[in-house]
């Protein structure tokens, strides 16, 4: 089948940031895109062919929207399963296929995919509803302090709190959930692993991530990650045994603990490009995004090494900000050598929500990093 300047269609569930620049790329090739969001302002709206408003977990609305594509794909994973299951029935191809995203969407399931396939992660415990977790406690079965993890509709940090005492379960929704024993691991690090519909799989370099204390988001993202080389293969290895246990169909981001005995755990994974890919905009030969298009098309994987060193940081609402966005001081920051910023098209800001990134490239990872600093102390997203 012929994918550019031609009559395929591609379908795209979630308009979102991450599809806003999957779009740079199926417009560089002129691939036709069709995109399916809740928002009437998502970002995608602006760039791709057709642009329908909707639910993402309504059968009827997702199965509606994919029935006449030739392939779908997603940018979120929180879509409507039952729908995705149907189209494959009916010979639309559906990328990341539904038995990946029916392990992923639920973090109890992927913890059972981890134990079920010896594949390293922190010990864990299910729980229907969060109120059972008292009892738990008081017959012996869990110890403070453990991870809370809502297993459904988490994201950016949201649905994950570190529980240090019984106050801090008082606010916690009554949901499904998992507990994870609370590792003191060292690093924090992620693989990009990109695997086509004909099964070639490469990586990407490891990647090393800088957390908020509070939000629990990314602040940076630095490639490559500043550890040996022994374990980053170990990294390596990890993410490729998940690939291949999931058999999933275009990029999987594997996000890892490093523990200060040099072990690898899984922490979570996502099957679609990823916030600790996006240096690869502009450091790597072959970007997340393209990949991510290549492998769901089923063509040539792209090179994967890094012409420069890295490092994503990402812009979000300041605290204490709410409404119409301004981005301060952007105009210095475009005086800095190696320095790109990328703008989502959120016109509205607030505490936290994502609303870009700046990917800095340099010869040397340490001068990355300090001009990676710099921009993270000059640009501020706040409301006009």
């Amino acid at each position: 089948m012929s994918y550019f300047s031609s009559d395929f269609k591609l379908g795209i569930l979630g308009g979102g940031q991450l599809g806003k620049m999957l779009l740079y790329d199926t417009r560089k090739w002129d691939i036709t895109t069709c995109v399916l969001d809740p928002s009437d302002d998502a970002p995608c709206k602006i760039a791709c062919n057709e642009f329908t408003v909707g639910d993402l977990l309504d059968f009827d609305t997702v199965y509606n929207f994919g029935k006449d594509l030739n392939l779908v794909t997603i940018e979120i994973e929180n879509v409507n399963l039952a729908a995705l299951q149907k189209l494959e029935q009916e010979g639309v191809e559906v990328y990341p296929p539904s038995h990946t995203l029916e392990v992923i969407q639920n973090k109890a399931s992927q913890k059972l995919f981890y134990k079920d396939h010896n594949i390293p992660s922190a010990p864990f415990v299910r729980f229907a509803y969060t109120s059972e977790i008292p009892d738990s406690i008081a017959n012996g079965g869990l110890d403070y302090p453990f991870v809370w993890k809502s297993t459904k509709f988490g994201y950016d940090g949201q649905g994950v709190k570190i529980v240090k005492n019984a106050d801090d379960l008082s606010d916690l929704p009554n949901v499904e959930c998992i507990t994870e024993e609370l590792i003191p691991f060292k690093n924090e690090l992620a693989v990009i692993v990109a695997r086509n519909k004909q099964g070639d799989v490469v990586t990407y370099p490891v990647v090393e991530m800088e957390f908020h204390p509070e939000a629990n988001q990314v602040e940076y993202v630095i490639c490559p990650a500043r550890i040996g080389h022994e374990v980053a293969e170990k990294a390596r290895q990890v993410a490729l045994k998940v690939s291949q246990g999931l058999k999933h169909v275009g990029i999987l981001a594997v996000e890892l603990f490093l523990t200060k005995e040099d072990e690898i755990l899984v922490n979570e994974v996502a099957p679609r490009p990823h916030n600790s890919g996006h240096y690869s905009i502009e450091a790597s030969y072959t970007s997340q995004f393209e990949q991510h298009i290549r492998a769901i098309l089923g063509l040539p994987l792209g090179k994967t090494e890094s012409k420069l060193a890295g490092i994503m940081v990402n812009l979000v609402g300041a605290e204490g900000h709410t409404g119409d966005v301004l981005y301060k001081n952007i105009e210095d920051i475009l005086g800095m050598a190696g320095v790109t910023p990328h703008i989502y098209g959120k016109k509205q800001t607030r505490p936290f929500r994502k609303m870009g990134h700046v990917t800095i490239v340099d010869e040397d990872i340490d001068s990355a990093r300090e001009i990676a600093e710099q921009v993270k102390k000059t640009i501020k997203v706040v409301s006009k």
